[in-house]
């Protein structure tokens, strides 16, 4: 059996260490913020060459707690991808703005960038990127529309742990980006955790009494605030995944590569594209197939496990029909999303699987 993720094989290459630190959080008794929080901060903010950084409950959570510390409020318009997870997107509704969705370029699947500026209205007040799959956007062009009609920029890095862009890494670029430490992530807690990183004092400073209540001193509460906090064990399992984060991402791109060159030739099978200045850290490996379902089936005869990633686009989702999109609004991602396949994608994952799965995806492809 092959898991499109691995978590327990992880788990036991570190075990000793996690269960080390849980002990440790659990004789501090800094069960809810604290030391291993703020520690855990410190380090991801270094990690990713950015200022600031709160840790949080999830990432949800955290573009929620972004938005509203950038004053994104009714009536506000945000314009971001319809290829994406629906946080994105119920983080915008619940702060009340409505957002707008684009369609995805045909290589990336990230946003498409040629269609933002005709999206842009007078309620419009942010850009949300997704670097989906790990596969970063070109911030440099966001940055430049965004500038253009002077609008925020908040980064969607929840799959992009350590990717980079012209050499700079994704979280750096915008006002404000969020990351989650969801189990599969790339680098995930044992439950739920995120966090917003921002450069600015500002911004985090708000998110940071917005995500415990409104307040910076116990009982005393400057804000109406929300209870978003993280959890001190989630902070001590991510200290220790945060050592191996490095050598884990070189090895997924290590694993792309191969799954690249056993598949590139065959004419039935379209593989990941990146932009030669961006660093994909593949989150998931993301093929095209024309007879999806037939493969699955196959694939899982054979013990191989795939899943997909996304099989229906935001804009025809019912919980955002009240928005009045309809099929054929954004083609390419409708057409993307019925042939798009993800295949197991893990640092542990080994040559001879990838050669396994390889070999047994020729076989059914059409």
């Amino acid at each position: 059996m092959i898991p499109l993720v691995d978590l327990g094989k992880q788990y036991q290459n570190i075990k000793k260490e996690i269960l080390q630190k849980i002990e440790e959080v659990l004789e501090s008794k800094a069960f809810i913020l604290g030391e291993y929080v703020a520690e855990f901060e410190n380090k991801f903010a270094k990690l990713h060459n950015v200022k600031y950084c709160s840790g949080c409950s999830n990432g949800t959570s955290a573009l929620f707690l972004a938005l509203s510390a950038l004053g994104i409020k009714s009536g506000d318009e945000i314009i971001t991808t319809t290829h994406t997870f629906i946080a994105t997107a119920e983080a915008i509704c619940h702060v009340g703005a409505k957002p707008v969705f684009v369609d995805i370029d045909p290589k990336t699947y990230n946003i498409d960038i040629s269609q933002i500026e005709k999206a842009i209205t007078e309620k419009t007040k942010a850009i949300i990127p997704v670097h989906i799959y790990g596969n970063p956007v070109d911030m440099i062009k966001i940055n430049e529309i965004a500038k253009k009609y002077n609008l925020f920029v908040i980064e969607d890095a929840a799959q992009a742990h350590l990717a980079e862009f012209d050499g700079q890494k994704v979280g750096t670029f915008g006002n404000a980006a969020t990351f989650s430490f969801f189990p599969g992530k790339n680098l995930g807690a044992y439950g739920d955790a995120g966090a917003v990183v921002s450069n600015s004092t500002d911004v985090i400073d708000v998110v940071r009494k917005l995500l415990d209540h409104g307040r910076s001193q116990k009982y005393l509460h400057e804000l109406v605030g929300y209870n978003e906090r993280m959890d001190g064990i989630q902070a001590g399992i991510l200290l220790v995944k945060m050592k191996y984060i490095e050598e884990w991402t070189k090895k997924r791109i290590e694993n792309a590569k191969i799954y690249n060159d056993l598949l590139k030739d065959n004419p039935a099978i379209i593989i990941p594209f990146s932009e030669d200045k961006a660093r994909h850290v593949y989150h998931l490996y993301v093929i095209q197939v024309n007879n999806r379902q037939a493969v699955m089936d196959y694939l899982k005869n054979k013990g191989i496990t795939t899943s997909i990633h996304y099989p229906v686009p935001l804009h025809l989702q019912q919980a955002f029909s009240k928005f009045g999109y309809k099929k054929g609004d954004f083609p390419v991602a409708e057409e993307v999303s019925q042939k798009i396949l993800s295949l197991p994608m893990y640092p542990e994952l080994n040559t001879e699987q990838i050669e396994f799965i390889c070999d047994e995806i020729t076989k059914v492809v059409r």
